[in-house]
């Protein structure tokens, strides 16, 4: 039985016999007594996310410490309980046959505040799985110097009973704070489950939990717990730097496009990012203990395998007369039965490792500040100790493809330091066996098959130290440098993904890159990546000297109180571009849901490429903001799927073309997967939209023959031959729809008041298919080539199911029918996909143009991070730059980390890219063709009232021209349109078309009054 009444605290005679009833073989006692007693007022929570917390598994009360265990995953550590976010969690597996639910885990904790009186506890409940909730538990605390070490035993009991969450079932949420008697104070607090609220024997999870006391010396400076960085063992997203750090540094000409702060990062959200395309780094900025956190882009688990699934091609038919019939339920049964892939997910992508230094003396630094500098792409620490200004720059170079790290400092002999390299698993370090100065890691992914053949990808990584003068020494995978001038450190991480031997690929990297000064790479770095980045300026004014002057995390905090700042959007806007240039370059993979940031071996959502919103938005603003060569990865992504993606296409469906549902991975997986979600199959016909964009901006025929025009004739085959007839008795009865169907990742009641996903003719993929195959009949007209097919296009096109309105709210529907949806703020809105990415909804349609708003109205503003993203770029298609820029001050206010990455939570780097594509089109948009195909460029159709005076150089249209404009109080006072081939189009600006022809490379200057 599970105690569950709120209000055991209010009767303390029904409160005791609950007790003997919760504590099975527990005397009653003083304990149990005061416990139900009134409770006393808690104080304050002592517990901060720096506090030392180590997992505890199949340890009871009073017993030794057992340490470790396995957790969830790399998001569910112990670290999560005390993270201060209800929305994070720590999930402690129990032993295998540890016999009951959840029994026996916990953790060990150290305040930081030292030895304090605890007298009170809360509980917050994770954010899913309730059975595994801890209801009840022990609290023991400890004095003694080990105990948070293995097999310590030196504990006294100081609660035992309920968490306060008997009544708590809502997810995220705190329970009830719970008061019991102690007078004693302790170093250190051990808590152990002892019952949880199901029958699982997994484990127990929570998201916070609160210790309530105060510590005898209030005055006294919070402890940090930390070791020298090579004594460290666990990888986690917190990091602590020894270092003491005074003297604020005050910076009066930090660049616009900088971000800078005044100290370390702590945790993995403020570490800044470096990346080449395929070789990232995360730079924390440490004094004492330094750490950059690696990525490779091909380092993914797995292996290429088969997952269509033959029994769906024969539960198909049944599953769409289920739909037709109105039976959404027994069709997801049997859809979920005999649909999915197998098998039915994916693998994730990996952290490289872990490059850690420690620098010996330098516990304490002045006149700190560490920042990334957008204009360059360089990461930078400065600070002052014991005389001397020490400083670090690194970049990671495409043109050599290495990570590199300069050292220096004012005064000769100063620069000492020890590096390695760690993983959490799977690999070891090693001193190099040629060079005395390179340590490398190897490993290989321990991944089987079913035969128990070791399919995993083997990695390695390397660091080599070129030192000015000094002694370098190398002995067991620690490089040491003692007493030098100044050190470049030259670091890179392969695979053999595409072949070859990933320490042989290191080597040729960094021997090339050792032959050449740290100038001379400093060079060769800026201007490649200048090539790109430099295309575009923007400026849409300031808050002044004095805020642009602030660390990068007072100016969010700023901004998060209400105030603007321009700048900030600015910088927000050229770091997305400087993010897409550091994930996506020709030759590697595309940007995953991390870009290449990654530091678990199981990031969120595997880090993989989810195809119903999120590798799209990644490339939104490809084209627009001049980046156009950091589409072609996926375009290259898409090429590696067609063969597998027709596999599943012909046995899952019997259909022509290619297919991929809701997300896929390097390794061709394109069945569906992650449960029902995964029938989706409109993922290939939703990505074939991005070689056609690439065409339209560029007009290069060549590549839409070559590589567009095969990737949309296979996705488009495969649509053809999945719509099927709406019977007799559908709204849409005689027209062509999708079966099943489904509007990501949405739910809606049915009439009998149960929730259904699955359906047929989704609006959203209805607006995919009709974008598809318009696109398709337009390159078949423009190549010359395909007449038959472009005739099957036609004609589905012509029976297509209409986009509806509701009758009852005006809105445009999302489902085949006017359901009532469950969530009305869900963070999908999927069924605008015609008003954005596509351009089926525009002020010439007006009656889906004034529908598409009140379904953004009805959304609301606020979301998920990449959610805000799409829904600003929604209301920059609706011509209403205020209303844009109040989600774009969303964004930036509740969504954004102080390294300005956005947050789904957790990380997701989409919201960054769908964001500035955003900004892009607040200022420049070019979708619409008038019945010659003659693209119209909108000069500022939704500049936002906050942004009256600006100007920006380098942005694309459709049709191939570069935009510059300036404007000056809300009104727009020049414009250059720049061809980059023979090409027409049409200006709009505050209601006039001025028509434009112009031969390659011309310009045309146009005035406003």
């Amino acid at each position: 039985m599970h105690f569950r009444s709120p209000n055991f605290r209010l009767r303390p005679i029904a409160c005791v016999l609950r007790h003997r009833l919760l504590i099975a073989g527990l005397a009653l006692s003083t304990l149990a007594l005061s416990a139900c007693a009134d409770p006393i007022t808690p104080m304050k929570n002592i517990l901060d996310p720096e506090d030392l917390i180590l997992p505890l598994q199949n340890t009871t009360k009073g017993s030794a410490n057992i340490l470790g265990g396995e957790w969830g995953g790399d998001n569910e550590q112990a670290v999560s309980v005390i993270d201060g976010r209800t929305q994070s969690k720590y999930f402690n597996k129990a032993v295998t046959g540890a016999g009951a639910p959840g029994v026996n885990t916990g953790f060990v904790i150290a305040p930081g505040v030292g030895s304090s009186i605890v007298s009170g506890i809360r509980f917050a409940t994770a954010n899913d799985m309730p059975d595994r909730d801890p209801l009840t538990i022990t609290i023991e605390g400890s004095n003694a110097p080990n105990a948070v070490e293995a097999n310590s035993n030196s504990f006294t009991l100081i609660y035992s009973g309920p968490t306060g969450l008997e009544g708590q079932q809502r997810r995220g949420e705190w329970g009830q704070s719970i008061s019991f008697p102690n007078t004693t104070a302790y170093k250190s607090y051990r808590v152990l489950v002892t019952n949880t609220r199901g029958e699982r024997t997994d484990g127990t999870q929570y998201s916070e939990v609160q210790l309530m006391g105060a510590p005898t010396d209030p005055n006294a400076p919070r402890i940090v717990y930390a070791q020298p960085a090579l004594k460290r063992t666990q990888i986690n997203e917190k990091w602590a730097d020894r270092a003491t750090i005074t003297g604020a540094t005050t910076i009066t000409s930090q660049s616009p496009r900088s971000l800078w702060y005044r100290g370390p990062a702590k945790v993995w959200e403020e570490a800044l990012p470096l990346g080449n395309g395929r070789l990232g780094a995360m730079v924390f900025g440490g004094v004492a203990d330094e750490r950059l956190q690696l990525n490779e882009d091909t380092l993914w688990d797995g292996y290429p395998l088969d997952a269509s699934n033959p029994k769906s091609l024969t539960a198909l038919p049944d599953v769409q007369r289920l739909l037709f019939e109105g039976k959404n339920k027994e069709a997801e049964r049997l859809a979920a039965a005999n649909m999915m892939g197998t098998p039915s997910g994916v693998k994730p992508y990996q952290s490289l490792g872990e490059l850690w230094m420690e620098f010996p003396g330098q516990t304490s630094a002045t006149n700190y500040s560490r920042g990334l500098d957008l204009a360059n792409a360089i990461t930078s620490v400065s600070y002052e100790n014991a005389g001397a200004t020490f400083k670090r720059e690194s970049f990671s170079s495409a043109p050599v493809g290495v990570i590199a790290t300069n050292i220096t400092a004012t005064q000769p002999g100063r620069i000492s330091f020890q590096l390695t390299l760690k993983r959490q698993k799977d690999a070891q370090c090693f001193a190099h066996p040629t060079n005395p100065n390179a340590i490398v890691m190897r490993g290989q992914i321990d991944r089987k098959d079913e035969q128990g053949t070791q399919r995993g990808l083997k990695f390695a990584a390397e660091v080599v130290v070129v030192a000015d003068g000094g002694k370098v020494t190398n002995e067991g995978g620690i490089l040491t440098v003692t007493g030098a001038n100044s050190a470049v450190l030259l670091v890179d991480g392969a695979t053999n993904y595409r072949g070859g031997d990933p320490e042989q690929l290191c080597n040729t990297r960094l021997t090339a890159a050792a032959r050449k000064s740290f100038a001379a790479l400093k060079a060769e770095h800026v201007a490649s990546y200048q090539s790109l980045f430099g295309r575009l300026t923007l400026d849409i004014g300031s808050s002044g000297p004095e805020v642009e002057a602030l660390p990068t995390i007072a100016r969010l905090a700023r901004f998060k109180s209400g105030k603007t700042d321009p700048g900030l959007i600015n910088t927000y806007f050229q770091y997305g571009r400087y993010l897409l240039i550091s994930s996506s370059r020709p030759g590697g993979m595309p940007a995953n849901l991390q870009g290449i940031w990654a530091w678990q071996m199981n990031p969120p959502w595997n880090a993989d490429f989810h195809t119903n919103i999120n590798v799209q938005m990644n490339y939104w603003p490809a084209e627009t903001t001049n980046l156009a060569e950091c589409h072609l990865p996926l375009f290259d992504l898409m090429d590696s799927l067609v063969k597998p993606g027709s596999k599943v296409a012909q046995v899952q469906y019997g259909a022509r073309g290619w297919v991929v549902h809701h997300l896929t991975d390097p390794w061709g997986f394109t069945a569906p997967a992650d449960g029902l979600q995964g029938i989706w199959p409109v993922g290939a016909a939703w990505l074939a939209e991005h070689p056609y964009e690439h065409y339209q901006f560029s007009g290069d025929k060549k590549f839409l023959q070559q590589r567009a025009w095969p990737l949309m004739k296979g996705a488009g085959q495969f649509i053809l031959d999945f719509l099927v007839e709406a019977p007799a008795g559908s709204p849409v009865a005689g027209k062509l729809v999708t079966n099943p169907s489904y509007s990501p990742e949405n739910e809606f009641f049915l009439p009998n008041g149960q929730t259904a996903v699955f359906t047929y003719g989704a609006t959203m993929d209805l607006m995919i298919v009709h974008e598809l195959l318009t696109n398709c009949i337009e390159a078949s007209k423009t190549l010359g080539i395909d007449a038959d097919f472009r005739r099957e296009c036609e004609t589905a096109l012509s029976r297509l199911a209409p986009i509806r309105i509701s009758p009852t709210t005006g809105r445009i529907l999302e489902w085949i029918d006017d359901y009532k949806e469950t969530d009305p703020h869900h963070r999908h809105t999927s069924h605008l996909y015609g008003l954005h990415p596509s351009n089926m909804i525009t002020t010439s349609t007006p009656e889906l143009f004034t529908a598409a708003r009140k379904v953004l109205e009805s959304r609301g503003d606020g979301g998920t991070g990449w959610s805000l993203a799409w829904k600003i770029n929604m209301w920059t298609r609706l011509h209403d730059g205020d209303h844009a820029n109040l989600l774009l001050t969303n964004l930036l206010s509740d969504k954004t980390l102080p390294n300005l990455f956005d947050t789904h939570p957790p990380f997701q780097i989409d919201g960054n890219f769908g964001a500035t594509a955003a900004v892009a089109e607040m200022l420049l948009q070019s979708q619409i063709k008038d019945e010659k195909g003659i693209y119209e460029i909108q000069l500022l159709p939704a500049l936002p009232s906050a942004w009256a005076t600006g100007s920006v150089r380098g942005l694309r249209a459709r049709g191939g021209f570069e935009v510059d404009m300036q404007w000056a109080n809300g009104k727009l006072t020049s414009a250059t349109i720049k061809s980059k081939g023979d090409t027409v189009c049409n200006v709009s600006y505050n209601g006039k078309i001025i028509p434009i022809k112009l031969t390659n490379g011309k310009t045309k200057q146009l005035t406003f009054k």
